[in-house]
């Protein structure tokens, strides 16, 4: 048998395997995943009801979904995560406070593993990028990020991190008092 043929064969049967899973109901499926694979979310498997906005942020998939107030509007966002599991906090929260150009102080956490950091203004250096909504939990914050490389990856202390034009966009949506779960 030729390469070529075993080739053919394998392309053929995974077609035939994609298909098949494409004939299948949507509840048959092991996991509901989008073309990103990010793991699809249903606003209702966390909330009872939607509020002002409603934002879940899955830290497995990495992906943060919102809901406007009326459902009308659904986005889903590729996010940074916490580097471990000690600094992921998950629960219920909401947006309480916004920011344009908002400016970044470490933790005292932080400081007790990089004692030579210091405040940064509003700018370029940032670590917070160009927006941030502060959530009711104290030093978490959804923010953007103006180094890209973070995106998609456990790279952040806590924090969600959104590339700065994501954030932008979210920031106009979500209005303070949106209700957020972080899972």
């Amino acid at each position: 048998m030729s390469a070529s043929m075993f080739n053919r064969r394998h392309l053929l049967g995974a077609a035939g395997a994609a298909f098949g899973m494409a004939a299948l109901p949507a509840a048959a499926q092991p996991l509901r995943h989008n073309m990103s694979s990010f793991v699809r979310q249903d606003w209702r498997d966390h909330f009872e009801r939607l509020g002002v906005a409603t934002i879940v942020c899955d830290t497995t998939s990495r992906a943060l979904h919102f809901w406007s107030g009326n459902g009308a509007d659904y986005r889903i966002y590729p996010t940074s995560v916490p580097k471990t599991d000690e600094l992921t906090k998950r629960g219920y929260t909401r947006i309480v406070r916004k920011k344009v150009g908002p400016s970044w102080t470490p933790t005292p956490s932080q400081l007790q593993r990089f004692p030579d950091w210091k405040p940064v203004p509003p700018g370029p250096d940032n670590p917070l990028g160009t927006h941030a909504m502060y959530l009711s939990w104290p030093a978490y914050i959804i923010h953007g990020t103006h180094d890209t490389r973070k995106i998609g990856r456990a790279s952040s202390d806590g924090c969600i991190g959104l590339y700065n034009e994501k954030i932008a966009e979210l920031f106009s949506l979500a209005p303070v008092g949106t209700q957020v779960r972080v899972i």
